[in-house]
């Protein structure tokens, strides 16, 4: 008989309850002796020399409009980091798939994940951006309005996104999109997980570290937060999981996947502490 599960760990918002282990086919028995093995015979695999023509391609399969471009400028000469290309294209498919009406952006930047988002929304979604930097959200507002966007298509806040997530409202949302620093993450995911309706999908931009987070060398507070999310998501019981290799690693989780959906309510008219 296998052993009972380790209680479950509280994360602010959102509990991470873990799977009991399954019988094991072979002496180890240990998360973290698999997760070890694993990642060695990742690494053990050669390279494919097409690998990086065809990430380059990924990259830039779907071009950005004018729009997209001007946000990604004002960027650039802000300092804020954004979604690369390849993972907007992947945000405004998963959008359109969700049938996304209603959507949260943890850390607005320049708009850039944003317009991605709002391309992918059906004509009557609603996206909320959170930032806290006041010129961020100016930027994105001009990108919205450059984008054509009615004004009732965005709702921008200002404030930083510990203090504004928990004032929004239980299962209302489609899409959480979480970005900023990795130490934030899990009390943002946590947050974004009530957030979220069951079937709602929550996404975590910047997984990888610029490919740290597979690297034993590394350990420093940021891979070590991004780790700890990641085997939190990865082992949790009411979450469908998958990890995509595109700009820095989108990880992605829905939420309660299988669980009979309730009805939504409507986010313009969410709750406000």
């Amino acid at each position: 008989m296998p052993p009972a599960p380790p209680p479950a760990r509280q994360t602010g918002a959102h509990t991470f309850t873990r799977r009991p282990p399954s019988p094991p086919e072979d002496p180890i028995t240990d998360a973290t002796d698999r997760r070890a093995r694993a990642i060695a015979r990742v690494r053990a695999t050669p390279p494919r020399p097409d690998r990086a023509a065809a990430w380059a391609l990924a990259e830039t399969f779907v071009p950005e409009d004018e729009a997209l471009l001007r946000a990604r400028e004002r960027a650039a000469e802000l300092g804020c980091a954004v979604v690369s290309p390849g993972t907007g294209s992947l945000l405004s498919v998963l959008a359109a798939s969700l049938g996304a009406r209603a959507v949260v952006d943890v850390g607005t930047g320049t708009g850039v994940a944003a317009l991605w988002l709002l391309r992918g929304m059906p004509a009557d979604g609603v996206l909320t951006t959170i930032d806290a930097e006041l010129a961020h959200l100016r930027a994105a507002r001009l990108a919205f309005a450059e984008a054509g966007l009615a004004p009732t298509r965005t709702r921008a806040i200002a404030g930083r996104p510990e203090d504004v997530l928990p004032r929004l409202a239980d299962a209302a949302y489609d899409l959480v999109l979480v970005g900023g620093e990795p130490h934030t993450w899990a009390a943002h995911a946590a947050e974004a997980l009530r957030l979220l309706r069951p079937g709602g999908l929550l996404v975590v931009d910047g997984l990888l570290c610029e490919g740290r987070l597979l690297d034993p060398a590394h350990s420093d507070d940021a891979t070590a937060a991004a780790r700890e999310l990641a085997w939190s998501v990865q082992g949790a019981d009411d979450l469908l999981s998958a990890l995509v290799p595109v700009g820095d690693g989108l990880l992605l989780a829905v939420k309660d996947a299988g669980a009979p959906e309730t009805a939504v309510p409507d986010v313009r008219r969410a709750r406000s502490r």
